[in-house]
C-alpha cells in the first residue's frame, strides 16, 4: 500500500540513529514523540499461545504432523491466532506490552526431523519435506489470516536453515551439506512458506557451509531475498548473533557481529548485540541505509498487524478487524473441543493383535500403570501454554468408567520415567502382577524433561537430545517383566520422537505423542472405541540406534524413508485403523508428463470393514532408473478421506511436473526423462520388506519427456 510506505518513510526520516537502532531489537522501546508504542517481538505459539497463562493447549507439533490433515492444522492455528489477538487486546488495555503478549509468533518450526535423537524434533512436522511444507503452510495461513493487507498475527518460518541438532553443539556447529541435500531436503519447506507470504523467517544458531545462518550472505541474500524474493523480515534466534564472536569465532567484537548480521539481511535481533550498531555505524561497518532498510521491514510488519496507525488498535476498539476479540475466546469450549479432535486424529495405532482394541465390556478388571499415566507433563511437550484442565491418561481412562459399573479399574505408578541421578540405569520399580487383570494399560515413554531444547530438559544427559532411541532401560525391563504375567497389554507411548519399542512387548500399541490438554480423553476415546485411530507416522521408526548414521553428519544418506538402507521397525506414513481398507487401483489421466504440465491421479479406496473411518491416502513418486543417491520414493500428495463401512471412494489428486523433478549434485532441479512409478499407499513404499498396514499399495507408470 502506497500510503503505508509513505508513512514508514516519514517516520524513519524523523528518527535519530539511536532511535532507529533501538527498534531493531526484540525489546523495542516506545518513541513517544512519533507515536510509536513499546513492542516486544518475542512470542510463541507452537501448539497454542505459550508462556502467557491460560490458553488452549493443542497436541504438540509432531502430533499435528501425524494427523496428515492440512485443514485441521489451519483450524488449530486459526484458533490460536484468535486467542493471541484476545490476549493482546486485553493486555494493551491494561498497559501491558511485555513479552509473550505480542502478535509476532516465532513459529512454525519447519526444520526436517532428520535424526530421531534430536530433542527438538517434537517441534517439527516430521522427516518429510513435502509433509512439512504442507502442514507448515496451513499453520502459517491460520496464524496470519486471509486478509491480504493485514495480519491477524505474524508467523515465522524457523530455523533457517539446515538445523536439527546436536543441541549441545548448536552454538558452534557447522552444518556441511551437499547442494543436492540442501535443495532436495533442507530448503523446500522454507520455500513453500516464503512463496505463500510468510511474514518472518528466523535464522538458526549454527553455521551452514561455513557462514553463521543469521549472517549468511548465501542463505539470506542469495537464496531468501534473491532467488525466492522474500519481502518480510528476518529475525535472529535468541542470542545467536552473540555466538558470532563468542563461539563461531567469525568476528572479533559485538559491533562486528552486529554489522555482519545486518549487512547480510537480518533485520531484528533477539538478543543483546544490535545496540552495538551505533558503534558499528560510527566505525563505518554499516551504512545508515542498511539500518533504514531493516527498520522499514519491521515497521511494515507492525503496520500490517495494526500495532501502528493504520488500524485503530485496542486503544480504540471496534474499527480494527480483530480488535473485538476478548477473553471469552481464550480456552473456550469450541477450542477445547478442537483440541480433543486434533488429539484423536494425531494418535497412531501401531499394533492391534487379535483385534484387542477397541476394548469392550468383557474386560472387567483393568490395571492402568506406568510413569506416563498420571503425568500432566506428558500432555504438554515444550513451548506450551497452560490450561485450567489438563486431562491425563489416567483421568481420561477413569472418565470412561462413569457409566461402566461392572468394570473395575486400578492404578499403579510401576516405575519412574527417568533416573537423572542413577548413572547405572539399573531397574527400579514396583513390580505388579498383571495376571489378575483382564487388561493392563501400560503408559510409558518420554516427556519434555528428557527430550527437548537445550536448557529446558532437566533430566537429560545430552542437552535435550537422546543418546539412544530405545525406551529407557528401566522402563523396558519393567515392561518385559510385566509381559510375563499379564494376560493382555495395551501400551500407550508418550514421546515427541521415534521410540524403538519391540512389538512383542504388548498386544496393542498406541503412539499418543504429547497430545495436549485433552490428550488423556482422546486416548481413552480410542481405546474404548468412541473414536477410530487414523493418525500416521510422520517419521520413520528405526529398529535400533545402531542403524542410524552418525548424529553430527548432515548427509541424508541412510536417513528417513527416502534414503534409508536399513529395515525400519515402522515406516513413515504407517498407522492402523479399527477397520480395513483396500486400495483398488490408481489411474492417471495421461501416460506422459512434460515440463509445466499436470496429470490427474484417481485412487479408488474401499472400506472393507464394519466401522466408518478415515484413511489417509498417500501418493509417492519414484524414478524407475534412479541414481544411487536419489530418493527411493518421495511423498507428493496426501488426503484424508472419510469412508463409511462397506463403501468406496474415489480420491483425486493433481500432480505437477515439478513433483517428478530430480535434484542433481549441483543442487539444480530438472525433469529427467524416463519412466516413473506413481504409488498410492497407506505407508511409504520402501526398498526393504517391512510390515505395512492392511492395504496393499497400487501403482501406475508414467513417462517424463523432454519437450525441448
Amino acid at each position: 500500500m502506497a500510503d503505508r510506505e509513505e508513512r514508514i518513510r516519514a517516520l524513519i526520516a524523523e528518527m535519530s540513529l539511536e532511535e532507529k537502532v533501538s527498534q531493531l531489537s526484540w525489546t523495542s522501546p516506545a518513541v513517544e514523540r512519533l507515536g510509536i508504542p513499546e513492542y516486544n517481538w518475542w512470542n510463541e505459539a507452537l501448539h497454542g499461545v505459550a508462556r502467557a497463562g491460560l490458553a488452549t493447549v493443542f497436541p504438540q507439533a509432531i502430533g499435528l504432523g501425524a494427523a496428515f490433515d492440512e485443514g485441521l492444522a489451519r483450524e488449530v492455528a486459526d484458533a490460536i491466532a484468535d486467542e493471541a489477538r484476545a490476549k493482546y487486546n486485553e493486555a494493551v488495555k491494561r498497559g501491558n506490552r511485555g513479552q509473550y503478549y505480542g502478535l509476532t509468533f516465532w513459529t512454525p518450526n519447519i526444520n526436517i526431523f532428520r535424526d530421531p535423537r534430536w530433542g527438538r524434533g517434537q517441534e517439527t512436522y516430521g522427516e518429510d519435506p513435502y509433509l512439512t511444507g504442507r502442514i507448515g503452510l496451513a499453520f502459517m495461513k491460520g496464524l496470519q489470516g486471509d486478509d491480504g493487507e493485514h495480519l491477524k498475527t505474524a508467523a515465522c518460518a524457523k530455523h533457517y536453515a539446515v538445523h536439527s541438532g546436536p543441541e549441545k553443539l548448536r552454538h558452534v556447529f557447522d552444518a556441511v551439506v551437499s547442494p543436492k541435500d540442501l535443495w532436495e531436503t533442507y530448503l523446500p519447506a522454507f520455500k513453500v512458506l516464503v512463496d505463500n507470504g510468510v511474514e518472518a523467517v528466523m535464522g538458526a544458531y549454527n553455521r551452514t557451509l561455513g557462514e553463521p545462518c543469521c549472517g549468511s550472505t548465501f542463505l539470506l541474500e542469495d537464496v531468501l531475498r534473491g532467488k525466492w524474493g522474500f519481502s518480510g523480515h528476518v529475525v535472529s534466534d535468541c542470542w545467536a548473533i552473540r555466538d558470532f564472536h563468542e563461539n563461531h569465532k567469525v568476528t572479533e567484537s559485538p559491533e562486528e557481529s552486529a554489522a555482519l548480521a545486518l549487512n547480510a539481511g537480518c533485520d531484528l535481533n533477539c538478543g543483546c548485540t544490535y545496540p552495538m550498531l551505533t558503534v558499528a555505524r560510527k566505525k563505518g561497518l554499516v551504512s545508515e541505509e542498511a539500518i533504514d532498510r531493516a527498520l522499514t521491514r519491521l515497521l511494515r510488519t507492525r503496520f500490517k498487524l495494526g500495532i501502528l496507525g493504520e488500524q485503530a488498535g485496542p486503544e480504540k476498539p471496534g474499527s480494527g478487524k480483530w480488535d473485538n476479540l476478548g477473553r471469552e475466546v481464550i480456552n473456550c469450549e469450541k477450542h477445547r473441543k478442537l483440541a480433543l479432535k486434533a488429539a484423536e486424529k494425531s494418535i497412531v495405532l501401531l499394533k492391534n493383535s487379535g483385534g484387542l482394541l477397541p476394548l469392550d465390556d468383557s474386560a472387567k478388571k483393568i490395571l492402568v500403570l506406568g510413569p506416563s499415566a498420571a503425568n500432566a507433563h506428558v500432555m504438554l511437550g515444550n513451548y506450551h501454554g497452560m490450561s485450567v484442565r489438563i486431562v491425563t491418561l489416567l483421568e481420561g481412562l477413569t472418565g470412561k468408567m462413569r457409566d461402566r459399573f461392572a468394570i473395575q479399574i486400578e492404578y499403579r505408578l510401576g516405575c519412574l520415567p527417568y533416573q537423572p541421578n542413577d548413572p547405572s540405569n539399573r531397574f527400579v520399580g514396583e513390580m505388579v502382577g498383571g495376571g489378575k487383570y483382564d487388561v493392563v494399560i501400560a503408559c510409558f515413554g518420554l516427556d519434555s524433561a528428557i527430550e527437548g531444547e537445550e536448557g529446558d530438559t532437566i533430566a537429560s544427559t545430552s542437552n535435550g537430545d537422546r543418546d539412544t532411541i530405545e525406551l529407557p532401560p528401566w522402563q523396558l525391563a519393567y515392561l518385559r517383566n510385566l509381559r510375563q504375567s499379564a494376560k493382555k497389554v495395551i501400551l500407550v507411548l508418550t514421546s515427541g520422537s521415534p521410540v524403538a519399542v519391540p512389538p512383542d512387548l504388548a498386544d496393542s500399541i498406541l503412539y499418543s505423542w504429547y497430545p495436549g490438554e485433552r490428550g488423556g480423553e482422546a486416548v481413552a476415546n480410542i481405546i474404548f472405541g468412541d473414536a477410530v485411530p487414523s493418525g500416521k507416522l510422520p517419521i520413520t521408526v528405526p529398529e535400533k540406534t545402531e542403524d542410524l548414521p552418525p548424529y553430527e553428519d548432515y548427509a541424508m544418506k541412510g536417513r528417513t524413508y527416502r534414503y534409508m538402507e536399513k529395515k525400519p521397525l515402522y515406516p513413515f506414513g504407517f498407522g492402523l485403523s479399527y477397520t480395513t481398507f483396500r486400495f483398488d487401483n490408481i489411474t492417471l489421466s495421461g501416460g506422459t508428463i512434460m515440463r509445466g504440465g499436470t496429470v490427474k491421479a484417481v485412487v479408488r479406496v474401499t472400506n472393507t470393514g464394519t466401522i466408518d473411518a478415515e484413511e489417509v491416502v498417500q501418493v509417492y513418486i519414484s524414478k524407475d532408473k534412479r541414481e544411487a543417491d536419489d530418493p527411493a520414493a518421495s511423498l507428493r500428495a496426501f488426503k484424508r478421506a472419510a469412508i463409511a463401512a462397506g463403501k468406496q471412494a474415489s480420491i483425486e489428486f493433481t500432480l505437477n511436473a515439478a513433483d517428478f523433478e530430480s535434484v542433481n549434485q549441483a543442487g539444480e532441479s530438472a525433469l529427467v526423462p524416463g519412466v516413473y512409478t506413481v504409488t498410492a499407499a497407506d505407508a511409504a513404499p520402501l526398498p526393504v520388506s517391512v510390515e505395512r498396514g492392511a492395504a496393499e499399495p497400487v501403482s501406475a507408470k508414467i513417462t517424463a519427456v523432454n519437450d525441448e
